[in-house]
């Protein structure tokens, strides 16, 4: 029997959401196609995580373990995956499209074979046959896709499943990660401080443009994110800010930016260029503040205020810390 493969995420020993996010999307291709699903992950002590996959949604999980995995590496792994997605008859393989996700599964298609798409939004099968749907043309249209070869592979866009929850009982399967035939080995990552929310997994962006006027007044955003609690809203900024040296490029929404699909993305002094609207009009709700009524952000808006930031800005973070703080 053929099965769906999920590609699971795990930084730190921690399971990423996006990874559950893409259980779900399999669960609805093995519906459809029969089969189960089958989570595959790599790294060094990451039985929590395993254990975490099988209590929500995978009926087996695959757990390559090994110290020269400890730190992620893009060639040994996706060898090691690519053997295990034929080794448990993986009919399409999914993962999420993260950063290691956008390294990690071209990688493994070309193992198998195979042709890859990335960044959809939707997975079917009809008639044994797979397809995707993904966002084209900055958002404006939408494309489906058919897999002409096997297994059908692609990269899921976060935010746009619910995370897989309940279901438990699946099995866990350890393997020794193959470490004798490396082409190299990752000895030590050097990440960048802090512990902020990833920009594509955050549930609210709340995002700032040149209508904050400096650097400065970008506190307004951060401290407008922060309001939402620990682990909930990330930061963006638009191009120009990002150009004018305000904001790093890490943070940047758009075309030429991060693609961010949220349920909530505030547009804080944003005039809404094509460019921009391309990187969020896929967000669920949009909140846009401006004080030019004829900015085009408005057009893609589901609420509208037109009113001076630093006016409207200060007010609505202090109603929703009331509106957290009184849960």
């Amino acid at each position: 029997m053929s099965n769906i493969i999920v590609i699971a995420e795990i930084r730190g020993g921690a399971l990423k959401r996006p990874s559950l996010e893409a259980v779900t999307a399999a669960q609805q291709l093995a519906q459809s196609a029969g089969g189960n699903v089958v989570a595959i992950a790599c790294g060094s002590g990451i039985d929590a995580a395993a254990n975490e996959l099988a209590q929500n949604g995978a009926a087996k999980v695959v757990a390559i373990d090994g110290a020269a995995f400890a730190n992620y590496s893009g060639d040994a792994w996706a060898k090691a995956i690519a053997e295990q997605v034929k080794a448990n008859d993986g009919a399409a393989v999914l993962m999420a499209h993260t950063a290691m996700g956008k390294d990690l599964l071209p990688r493994v298609s070309g193992l198998l074979d195979t042709g890859v798409i990335t960044d959809v939004v939707a997975v079917s099968c009809d008639g044994g046959s797979y397809g995707a749907k993904k966002p084209v043309f900055a958002g404006k249209a939408t494309m489906t896709v058919k897999a002409t070869k096997a297994p059908f592979c692609a990269t899921i866009r976060p935010n746009n499943f619910a995370a897989a929850s309940g279901g438990g009982g699946g099995e866990v399967t350890k393997v020794d990660a193959p470490a004798d035939d490396l082409l190299s080995v990752v000895k030590e990552i050097i990440a960048a401080g802090g512990d902020k929310t990833p920009l594509q997994e955050a549930k609210v962006v709340v995002s700032g443009g040149r209508g904050l006027k400096e650097a400065g007044n970008f506190r307004l955003i951060e401290d407008l994110a922060a309001a939402f609690g620990p682990g909930v809203a990330a930061v963006g900024a638009s191009r120009a800010v990002v150009d004018a040296g305000w904001r790093p490029h890490s943070e940047q929404v758009g075309q030429t930016g991060k693609v961010v699909s949220p349920p909530l993305y505030i547009a804080v002094g944003i005039s809404g260029a094509i460019q921009h609207l391309a990187g969020m009009r896929t967000a669920r709700t949009i909140v846009a503040i401006n004080k030019d009524a004829d900015a085009p952000i408005f057009k893609v808006a589901d609420y509208g205020i037109v009113g001076d930031a630093f006016e409207v800005v200060p007010a609505l973070t202090k109603a929703i810390q009331e509106a957290v703080a009184n849960g």
